[in-house]
């Protein structure tokens, strides 16, 4: 089975591992988790990075960070995963949704000021499968109303937005390090952000908020820590970060030679002012394709290939449609965009090891379904 990620552990990652070991410095803390934060943060153009337990955690930490709270309203794009929402709600806010775009499959810069009310306090965009949100006009918005800007770049490491990197455009950005992601720390995540004051709050929250003295505490925290040993991990790994971005690049180029003349398939984006890093190869597709997306899945399973469905937009989540938490987005709305991406979207293997001669086959296996759906219409 040709497997749809799997992480890549081919550099120094053994060495500073057995280090932590040696030394003792298992925990959450030693000299690996600030060189981690200095090396990523640096990656990103920006001057703050702060370590936490998960990207899900990292997004929880910038919205409190950011002062988010109950009553508040935060713009959220309806195709994601429903961490998102859910970090949200967890703060006492609630995810207004608006519809993906259909030309970066991230938020839709064009319907974000219509749903922005009195009681919007930010904005989270995600750059979705590794393409940059259109920033420029979102990042105009929020100064137009006052509004946080906050990146999720779970799936974004090393991508360019008009010469800068992601998570240098927003006031904090959130990565994730889990095991599929282009940089893993196995499971970890960091804030990054060029204000000191917010990685300050975001270093204090954190830590369960301890300040002087220990045990007295003046803000609700968390134990939202990195450990030693997978800051070490993630240390070795930013130290080929380059290299990553440039397999993913080349895995997408080859995937592209061979699909690109595929009818009724829609290919990943990237867009004239963007440097995409493909952490996923996704593709969508078309009515004529010959048969369903769930049907394809299941067929190239047999010849072989995992695969991933797309995201299931937040609107159509049932924790969301059959709850009246006031905490929980409206799913009344209409999201075209998002339904058919989520509908019709599948990714292929996209791991950093993954060879030409695998990305042959896979491609061999669609085609192969694809001509078995054709000739047998209908299959759903």
């Amino acid at each position: 089975m040709i497997p749809v990620c799997e992480p890549v552990l081919d550099g120094r990652e053994e060495a500073y591992v057995l280090e932590c070991l040696r030394t003792n410095w298992i925990s959450s803390s030693g000299t690996y988790i600030p060189a981690f934060e200095k090396a990523f943060s640096r990656s990103c153009g920006v001057r703050e990075g702060v370590a936490c337990s998960s990207g899900t955690t990292a997004i929880h930490l910038a919205l409190a960070a950011l002062g988010v709270g109950a009553g508040d309203e935060v713009i959220v794009p309806d195709f994601t995963l429903i961490v998102a929402a859910n970090m949200v709600a967890l703060t006492g806010a609630r995810a207004v949704l608006v519809d993906a775009d259909p030309a970066t499959w991230g938020i839709d810069p064009a319907r974000i000021e219509e749903k922005i009310t009195p009681r919007t306090k930010a904005i989270m965009v995600v750059h979705m499968y590794g393409h940059p949100c259109d920033m420029d006009p979102i990042l105009a918005i929020a100064r137009r109303h006052g509004l946080k800007v906050i990146e999720d770049g779970a799936e974004a490491h090393g991508a360019d937005y008009k010469g800068r990197r992601v998570g240098a455009l927003g006031d904090a950005a959130c990565f994730s390090f889990y095991g599929n992601k282009i940089l893993t720390t196995g499971e970890g995540g960091m804030v990054v952000t060029d204000d000191a004051a917010l990685a300050e709050r975001v270093r204090l929250l954190r830590n369960q908020a301890f300040e002087e003295p220990r045990f007295v505490h003046r803000f609700l925290g968390f134990n939202y820590r990195l450990t030693n040993l997978q800051a070490a991990i993630g240390l070795a790994q930013c130290e080929q970060l380059d290299e990553k971005i440039a397999r993913k690049r080349r895995l997408a180029q080859w995937y592209t030679a061979r699909l690109k003349d595929e009818p009724d398939l829609t290919l990943p984006p990237e867009a004239p002012w963007a440097k995409s890093v493909y952490w996923m190869y996704g593709i969508v597709l078309q009515p004529g394709f010959g048969c369903s997306r769930d049907a394809l899945m299941q067929a190239l399973r047999r010849h072989g290939v995992d695969t991933r469905a797309f995201f299931h937009p937040l609107h159509r989540q049932p924790v969301f449609m059959d709850s009246r938490d006031p905490r929980f987005p409206d799913t009344s709305g209409a999201y075209p965009v998002a339904e058919r991406l989520g509908r019709d979207g599948l990714y292929l293997p996209s791991g950093l090891g993954l060879t030409q001669e695998q990305v042959q086959r896979v491609v061999a296996a669609l085609r192969q379904c694809r001509k078995a759906g054709a000739l047998a219409p209908g299959i759903r």
